[in-house]
């Protein structure tokens, strides 16, 4: 087992992993992330905690309402799925040096 010195090292390092946790939590609420479709023409524009931020939309695109509805929804995917690839490599960097199938947050 442990000795009550390693304990206490242990509770130390959890510690400090929680405290960099949040911070990088905190951070990724700030990073903001856009999706696109239709080479631009509607953007969405969203923080990494998912908070739509702006709606971009062409001119072009306005006369077709299901055209448009079908594009809002590949932008907002487009949008979330950059904000998984952008969480993950943040989230990636503080769960290096974790034993093999511990995961953040414990």
């Amino acid at each position: 087992m442990f000795n009550k010195g390693q304990l206490s090292g242990l509770m130390k390092q959890a510690q400090m992993m929680q405290e960099n946790l949040k911070k990088a939590q905190d951070e990724l609420a700030l990073i903001e992330v856009s999706g696109e479709a239709a080479s631009g023409k509607v953007k969405i524009e969203m923080t990494c905690k998912h908070v739509v931020k702006r709606v971009h939309i062409d001119p072009a695109v306005l006369d077709d309402k299901e055209m448009l509805e079908d594009l809002l929804t590949a932008a907002f995917n487009d949008a979330s799925r950059r904000v998984e690839e952008t969480s993950e490599a943040k989230m990636g960097k503080l769960s290096a040096g974790l034993p093999a199938g511990m995961k953040l947050p414990f």
